[in-house]
């Protein structure tokens, strides 16, 4: 049996600190796959106008997202949680133009839609749910790499 560093095993604290957000992570995506699928109209309407086929496009993206979800949550394989942590975060950047384009059309609107106090921490956490995605999944360590 092959012996482990145990230096390169995460901190309890650490362990269960990602533990606890890989499952917060995982109930968003459930919830959003869901919405995806449920009410697509309330994503057709922020969807850039570029988007092929666009209910096709969100009813694939919230199957991705179920998909995802259910990978990152389960607790037995670390490959498929890290496939799913790296596939989650590149969903998160290839949304975030729509997010973006949600944006500019409230902006547009006479009344700002949803306004600034909304879209602009959503546009700037983006960075930080495709961290948290590759975090959870352990596809990274950062910051807490070893020194």
């Amino acid at each position: 049996m092959p012996q482990t560093d145990p230096s390169s095993e995460p901190a309890p604290r650490t362990r269960h600190t990602r533990t606890a957000l890989r499952v917060v992570l995982a109930l968003f995506y459930l919830f959003a796959g869901y919405a995806h699928i449920a009410d697509p109209q309330t994503f057709l309407k922020i969807t850039p106008g570029w988007v092929p086929m666009p209910e096709t496009v969100i009813f694939w993206t919230g199957i991705a997202e179920l998909a995802g979800a259910v990978a990152l949550a389960q607790p037995f394989n670390l490959k498929l949680r890290q496939a799913a942590g790296i596939g989650l975060a590149l969903y998160a950047l290839c949304v975030w133009p729509a997010n973006i384009n949600h944006m500019m059309m409230d902006m547009a609107a006479p009344d700002h839609g949803w306004g600034l106090a909304y879209h602009l921490p959503r546009i700037a956490l983006q960075p930080v749910l495709i961290w948290l995605a590759l975090w959870t999944g352990g596809v990274i360590d950062w910051p807490r790499r070893k020194r």
